[in-house]
Parts: C-alpha cells; structure tokens; sequence
C-alpha cells in the first residue's frame, strides 16, 4: 500500500528514485491500484477465507510486479533502480509462502 501511495502523495521523490515518468496518467493508475490492493489486504476478514483472499491478492500482485521487473530492467526499458522492488517483491512472496506453510487452513496474522 505504501508503494501505492509514494507516487500519488509526493510525485518528485517517486521520479527522483524511479525516473523521470513520461505517462502520469498511468504512473497515477499502477499507484491506485496498489493501494487500493493494500486497503483489501488490511480490510480482509480475519478468518480463514478472508485471509486466502488477502494472500491470493498480495501474491497475484508481487508476481506481477516482479515479472514486470525482471522483463523490463535488463531490456534497458526501466531503471535498475526497480531490482530494489523486485527483490521487495521477493520479500513479499517468501513472506506470504512462510505463513502459508505454516498452517495453511487457519487465519494468520496480516504481513
């Protein structure tokens, strides 16, 4: 959710780490969406059900992310500044797959 939001609350500190972004409008787009994926995250039930949703989400999301990174970063079409996100992505799937192995059918604290 925080990464979400960077981009939305302080644009020039975003660009400044990321690079200079020609489409906004998209920039703002991937921001919303994100967050809006963190609010569902942290608004999910706290049962079992809600907490699968809450994973699926977060791990849907994280591979997306770390794809689009790995695809992007060696092609020269994004800065190598974004495999500090990848590795946060990686971060987040180890995370989820840890609670996960943990006790798959019960409800988790959220990450």
């Amino acid at each position: 959710m925080l990464g979400g939001l960077w981009p939305l609350v302080h644009r020039r500190s975003f660009e400044a780490v990321f690079g200079t972004k020609n489409d906004r409008w998209l920039l703002y787009t991937v921001g919303g969406l994100l967050t809006g994926n963190g609010v569902v995250q942290i608004l999910s039930s706290d049962t079992a059900e809600g907490w699968r949703r809450a994973r699926d989400l977060g791990v849907a999301t994280a591979t997306v992310l770390l794809t689009i990174d790995l695809l992007y970063v060696p092609a020269g079409r994004i800065p190598k500044m974004y495999l500090l996100d990848a590795a946060m992505e990686i971060g987040w799937l180890a995370a989820w797959a840890r609670e996960t192995s943990r006790c798959p059918r019960q409800p988790h604290p959220r990450l």
